[in-house]
């Protein structure tokens, strides 16, 4: 069996591809401009003193990043808050383009007022580097499945940072692996806590069916095999194997799989992108990783306004500084 089929199995279908159309058209243009106006309002309360100092003088500023061979991700909120305090943006890389791989890349150019242009830096940035690391994170770990000739699907979880849940959900997108649940009006996911509360993985299962109807997948985590097993019984479409070790894990899925053959199974825990390729399975459809958000590395991007003096059109500078 050559390499590039040796985790193909029946459920193949369920690996979803990049999407071909634009991200951003997942995104209200409300949503964009509310959370815009939040993160305005949170940098700058009240008054902007240093606004002053520079008055509403026409400037350009150009938006560089620092860190090669990063995905660009987050532009939508980008524009928004420059959109939001009368500023226009220019963009020279697309969404979901790789930047660099100099050192300094020119990637977009912000035009407007002086102190409306600097009272949207902050928030601006903060949204475009932590999407982007995000994204960049994601790319490479999705690049580490299709080499390995996975059929199943990198994802994220609810661990992301309060208020911040959608940047970070919509990053992965643009990165190129499933966003998982959004919230817990989403997919019912029965974990631990659930079952004890409960009694039993049997009875939780009953209750969230009776409440989610079809239109709500069910998935339970699990400790065990036969804890998989209880769960798919009962009727749960997903059984998440929770810090299983590598080997433990595909016995496990395997077992699941033979007894269920259109259950999904997940792994869970514990799993980086330095041990990822170990939980490559053809009976495992999805591995979630905290790491995609919790302590991912940001995208450095810096906006430096442009001396009015030397006031120039960016279609007359190179991409690289």
């Amino acid at each position: 069996m050559s390499t590039r089929n040796k985790f193909v199995s029946t459920n193949s279908c369920f690996r979803m591809s990049l999407p071909k159309h634009q991200a951003a058209h997942s995104i209200p243009p409300p949503t964009l401009s509310r959370l815009a106006r939040e993160w305005l309002a949170e940098d700058t309360p009240n008054f902007d003193p240093a606004g002053v100092c520079v008055g509403s003088q026409e400037v350009e500023a150009r938006m560089l990043c620092k860190t090669p061979h990063s995905i660009l991700a987050g532009s939508p909120f980008f524009t928004a808050v420059f959109t939001e305090v009368g500023c226009t943006v220019d963009w020279i890389y697309q969404e979901g383009a790789k930047i660099g791989p100099d050192a300094v890349t020119l990637t977009a150019v912000v035009r407007g007022p002086a102190r409306c242009l600097l009272l949207g830096e902050r928030p601006a940035l903060n949204c475009l580097a932590r999407a982007s690391g995000i994204a960049t994170r994601c790319a490479l770990l999705q690049a580490m499945a299709t080499a390995g000739g996975w059929h199943g699907e990198v994802a994220g979880t609810r661990k992301t940072t309060p208020g911040f849940r959608l940047v970070e959900k919509y990053a992965m997108l643009v990165g190129g692996v499933s966003m998982h649940r959004q919230d817990l009006s989403g997919m019912v996911m029965l974990k631990d806590n659930h079952v004890w509360a409960s009694g039993s993985i049997t009875e939780a299962v009953r209750a969230a069916r009776s409440v989610s109807g079809f239109s709500s997948k069910i998935e339970v985590e699990c400790r065990s095999a036969d804890e998989g097993r209880e769960a798919a019984a009962a009727g749960a479409d997903i059984v998440m194997l929770d810090n299983f070790q590598a080997q433990d894990l595909h016995v496990a899925a395997r077992a699941l799989k033979m007894e269920f053959p259109a259950l999904l199974i997940e792994a869970s825990g514990g799993v980086t992108p330095e041990n990822l390729a170990l939980y490559f399975s053809p009976h495992v459809d999805i591995i979630s990783l905290g790491c995609i958000t919790q302590g991912c590395p940001v995208v450095d991007f810096s906006l430096k306004v442009q001396n009015p003096g030397a006031h120039s059109s960016h279609h007359n500078t190179n991409r690289t500084l």
